[in-house]
This record gives structure tokens, C-alpha cells and sequence, in this order.
């Protein structure tokens, strides 16, 4: 081997290293992306719950993130099939860590827009829709009967808002209905304010020689508030209390079926057993 020869061997591994550090540029762009689609989400959410901005930005924000995390996972499956042969482990291990956040936070927000696609697009539920329980400490959003699903539907036709959403809401929740209690009104409303402390809403008021109590529930991330009203009246004959319960949420079209759950839940946890009253 003579001088001239020596330095070709280094010149041959410089040369391809080259192309494999060009080709693990993709590879920090889905590191990049995955791990940005998580941050703009959480910001997204966090700061409409700071009041930073309204919420309507704030879900375009976690929308916006959720298409970057889908970018960040297919450009991911892209560039590990192109480069399979030649990555290294370095270059694996930030594709995938990118790959893997970004199916993290889709996979989440997926299941919200699937939750959107099985409920109705309402944000008031009621137990009682013939004699519905009134808020008289919280207000009742003034646009609650606005943008009431079904106006394009031929089935409803030259129905009012309030009765489509009374269509809407029997048809998709049948089973939320009134309940028997077979303990008196004091008592009921009672354990109703400790349940509702329990779970950390904001009891506005609680009556028991009215039968009324009123609390609001705010959510964690984007700090979403939905307002509850529970009323409770002595049964027709006498004997233990007919209980009704609404929940409506302040703000947006659909609660993707927040409210419903907050019902049945609540009420499952206040009787022992949910049955309708008779």
C-alpha cells in the first residue's frame, strides 16, 4: 500500500456516512412532529382553560396537532421502509419514539371524534323532558336552543328547536329517566350536596326544604363548565321522593355524551339502583 493509496479508505467511509445522516433527516422531523403534535395539543387545551383564547381556538389547536401527529406516524412508516436496511439504532430509536408519541395523543383524541360520531349533538339532558327542572340560581345559556340538530331532517319537519331536541333526546337517551327514592326530600338533597362535593363541583346552592341544589362541574384540561340541577319532590303517595336531575354545558353544540354519563352516574350513586319512577 503506498501513501497515495492510504487515505481512500477514510475518504470511502466519509463518503457513506454522508447519505445515511441525509436520509436520518426525516427521522427528526418525525421526532419533531410527534413530540409537537402532544405540546400544541396540551397548549391548545391548557390555554383556552387559562382563558388565553377562546375555546373555539383551542379546538382547532388540538385538531390541527391531531393531522400533525397522523403526519408524524405515516411519514414515520415511510422513512423506516426506505431506509431499513441502512438505519441505524440511533436513527430507529427517534423515528420511532416520534412514531410512538404521535399515536399516543391520536389514538386519545381519536377516541373523542369517535365519541362525536355515536351520540347525539345535544348539550342538555333531563330526566323529566314534559316538566324539565329550572335553574334559578345558575342561567341557563341564552343560545341553549340554538343549533338543535334535526332542522334539515324530513321527519321533523315544522317541528320548534325545544321539540326537536325532545325527539333527539328520547330517541338516543330512552333510559335516562326520573327515580324513586324511598327516603324523604331533606335527606336526599343531603346526600346529594355530599356526593356532589365528593366529585369536586362548585355547589352554587343547596335547598333542602325546596328540594333544590344547583353545582357546576368543571372539566381539567380545557376547563369546560357544565351546570346541574336537582330536583326532588315528595312521591303522589307519599312515600319517599321522585328525583329529576338536568345538566347542560355552557358552552359548544355537543358534550359527546358528557352530560348523559353525569346523569346516570350521579343518579346511580344516589339511589343504590336506577329504576324509573312509577
Amino acid at each position: 500500500m503506498t501513501d497515495q493509496q492510504a487515505p481512500q479508505p477514510t475518504a470511502n467511509a466519509k463518503s457513506s456516512q454522508e447519505p445515511r445522516a441525509q436520509k436520518d433527516i426525516l427521522g427528526y422531523l418525525v421526532l419533531i412532529a410527534g413530540v409537537g403534535a402532544l405540546l400544541w395539543g396540551a397548549v391548545a387545551a391548557v390555554g383556552t382553560g387559562w382563558g388565553f383564547w377562546a375555546y373555539t381556538s383551542g379546538l382547532k389547536g388540538v385538531a390541527g396537532a391531531f393531522l400533525l401527529g397522523i403526519a408524524a406516524i405515516l411519514l414515520g412508516l415511510v422513512q423506516m421502509w426506505r431506509v431499513r436496511k441502512s438505519y441505524t439504532r440511533s436513527s430507529r430509536i427517534r423515528c420511532s419514539v416520534g412514531m410512538l408519541v404521535a399515536l399516543v395523543y391520536v389514538g386519545w383524541i381519536g377516541t373523542f371524534f369517535v365519541k362525536a360520531l355515536t351520540v347525539p349533538a345535544i348539550h342538555d339532558v333531563s330526566t323529566d323532558l314534559a316538566d324539565l327542572p329550572v335553574f334559578k340560581t345558575l342561567q341557563l345559556r341564552a343560545d341553549n336552543l340554538d343549533n338543535v340538530p334535526g332542522a334539515d331532517d324530513p321527519k321533523m319537519r315544522g317541528l320548534t328547536p325545544e321539540q326537536r331536541w325532545a325527539m333527539v333526546h328520547q330517541r338516543d337517551y330512552g333510559d335516562i329517566r326520573s327515580v324513586r327514592v324511598n327516603e324523604t326530600v331533606p335527606v336526599v338533597i343531603a346526600k346529594a350536596e355530599r356526593l356532589a362535593k365528593a366529585r369536586g363541583w362548585d355547589v352554587a346552592v343547596s335547598l333542602p326544604e325546596e328540594g333544590r341544589l344547583e353545582a357546576t362541574e368543571t372539566s381539567a384540561f380545557f376547563q369546560f363548565k357544565d351546570d346541574v340541577v336537582l330536583r326532588v319532590r315528595p312521591s303522589d303517595t307519599g312515600e319517599g321522593s321522585i328525583v329529576d336531575m338536568r345538566s347542560v354545558s355552557r358552552v359548544g353544540q355537543s358534550d359527546l355524551g358528557m352530560n348523559a354519563k353525569r346523569v346516570r352516574t350521579f343518579l346511580a350513586d344516589l339511589t343504590g339502583t336506577v329504576t324509573a319512577a312509577q
